[in-house]
């Protein structure tokens, strides 16, 4: 039954493939209730055969994968019920399933990344009113709900497919040949083959074909990125208006200043620029009448100057906004277009730096210049990220009102008031980042109330100056998965009511005074009380799990 499902499965591709719209419908209609019928036989049989490992069904899938894998019984009955999961998907679930798989193994799954690769696929109906990154994104938070993905407990909006559906998508995707996984650029490519994802490949790729949709490659000694640019050139070709469907273009982390060229103002299916530079002040020059471009969703690493904080208040299409080198002279400009946007989701604003603190060995000189006059600025009322890097002379009042944000970077703030006073009452922040914040040595029980940070998943505090956190009130983090401190080299204390947060996963400990590690030690440590709930404890290359220290 199960060869059956499959065949009639790559029938069904091979024949919606060229379709036009109205057949495509009548052939998913057809194609629906068929999978009806094979649910019901197999639901029969299952009915049938209380020990499913004896049934029909598994002795098929047995066949279908035991050329690949080789599995325990245990295993082999998860592979049953996951087959059947998957039959039971709708087509466009299926293909999102196998696009999520398509990255290699060991790279993470952002949500970002998944939701503009399967745009780009075309998986996703474009419908007047709706945006495909919203559908593809509730593509991905269903496949959540059903178990065939799960996010990361270390990396926030990652998402990895987990196993037994890995092993599952994998022999699926060679099977249906349109989606080949192979381990190195020497392999065989079938010529029917849509989509390519090839792990550890060298720097040539050969036997690519002309009817090739996607490839995703992870590089063995460096390949430039797909569809991206990290390489020495310092301006875009004109002839990138050639690229007329191009709907992502990457050019972040290239390894020289680079610039945008008009040729881009041509690319108008263009969805995603993402620009971030490592060098100097990490933006990138765009050309008058950028805003042109009507389908822009992301416009990330863009220089604030040249007149385009004044531009960015017509692209009322964008969800996601990184804007670099802000300074005095064209703040109000951006700040009057950032409030124009009123679907902004992301935003992500950067001061110029101070050159002379940026080159002066006085660690206590500021790399970043103050923002200017941001208690002036009104945020965009849906936006759920914010990321804000420079100094601050006090926290806007605003901020403290963002009911709908989930995700908040502070860094370089240097407070002279601790944040968490305020932040703490935003009913859906799930991620805070505090990176040199607060310039306080001490952080009390007033910052860390009962019932404060209501739904915070993740913590992470950077800081030279904190020397000691001395209490959580019993209640507060109730939701904290991850809590991390990175080079807290003065921390000398963790806050007593720590062990209450049971919710906690996972503590890292990187860059910490030695004191602290050795007070927090399961071999004697005072203080180990309060973390031996914590299931895992990292200390830089370390942990500490279960009570035992391992490499």
């Amino acid at each position: 039954m199960l060869c059956e499902a499959e065949d009639f499965v790559d029938d069904f591709i091979i024949k919606v493939y060229g379709q036009t719209e109205k057949d495509r419908k009548d052939s998913i209609a057809e194609f629906g209730n068929e999978l009806q019928n094979i649910n019901s036989r197999v639901s029969e049989i299952l009915n049938r055969r209380p020990r499913l490992e004896a049934s029909l069904m598994l002795e098929e899938i047995q066949r279908f994968l035991r050329s690949k894998f080789v599995f325990d019984e245990d295993k082999e009955t998860a592979l049953a019920s996951c087959m059947l999961n998957y039959i039971n998907l709708p087509y466009d679930l299926k293909l999102s399933l196998l696009f999520c798989r398509a990255f290699p193994g060991y790279y993470r799954k952002k949500k970002g990344k998944l939701v503009r690769v399967l745009v780009a696929a075309g998986l996703i109906q474009e419908k007047p009113g709706e945006l495909m990154e919203d559908k593809a994104q509730e593509n991905i938070e269903r496949l959540v709900d059903l178990g065939m993905l799960e996010e990361e407990q270390t990396v926030w909006d990652s998402f990895e497919v987990p196993s037994p559906y890995h092993e599952l998508s994998l022999s699926v995707m060679n099977a249906e040949e349109f989606f080949i996984s192979t381990a190195n650029s020497d392999s065989i490519i079938p010529p029917t083959a849509r989509q390519v994802s090839i792990h550890e490949a060298d720097n040539t790729i050969t036997n690519m074909t002309s009817l090739l949709h996607s490839l995703f490659v992870s590089a063995k000694y460096g390949l430039s990125k797909q569809l991206g640019l990290h390489s020495k050139t310092t301006k875009l070709p004109e002839s990138i208006s050639n690229l007329r469907n191009l709907q992502t273009l990457d050019i972040s982390w290239s390894e020289d200043d680079i610039e945008l060229s008009n040729g881009v103002l041509d690319l108008a299916q263009l969805r995603h620029l993402k620009m971030y530079q490592f060098w100097n002040d990490g933006e990138v020059r765009g050309p008058p009448g950028i805003s042109r471009l009507r389908n822009f969703q992301t416009l990330d690493g863009i220089y604030a100057g040249g007149g385009i904080a004044k531009e960015l208040g017509n692209m009322t299409q964008l969800r996601s906004l990184e804007v670099r080198c802000l300074s005095d002279d064209r703040a109000d400009e951006l700040y009057a277009s950032a409030t124009k946007l009123s679907g902004l989701r992301n935003l992500s604003l950067t001061v110029e730096r101070n050159r002379m603190a940026y080159n002066s060995s006085d660690s206590d000189d500021n790399e970043y210049s103050v923002f200017p006059s941001l208690e002036t600025f009104s945020p965009p009322p849906l936006l759920e990220t914010l990321e804000l890097e420079g100094c601050l002379t006090e926290m806007p009042l605003w901020l403290g009102s963002m009911e709908n944000l989930t995700k908040l970077y502070l860094c370089y703030s240097h407070l002279s008031e601790n944040p968490t006073t305020i932040l703490q009452f935003l009913p859906n922040l799930k991620y805070l980042l505090m990176g040199d914040a607060y310039k306080g040595e001490r952080m009390e029980i007033e910052c860390f109330r009962a019932g404060g940070f209501p739904k915070l998943e993740y913590l992470t505090i950077a800081s030279d100056d904190l020397v000691e956190w001395t209490e959580i009130e019993e209640g507060a983090l109730p939701s904290l998965k991850q809590l991390r401190f990175l080079n807290c080299m003065r921390l000398m204390v963790l806050p007593e009511g720590l062990q209450h947060v049971t919710t906690l996963q996972i503590l890292d400990l990187w860059i910490v005074h030695k004191d602290l590690i050795r007070r927090l030690s399961p071999n004697g440590g005072p203080e180990n009380y309060k973390i031996k709930h914590i299931p895992l404890v990292k200390y830089l290359g370390q942990m500490m799990s279960r009570g035992f220290w391992t490499q």
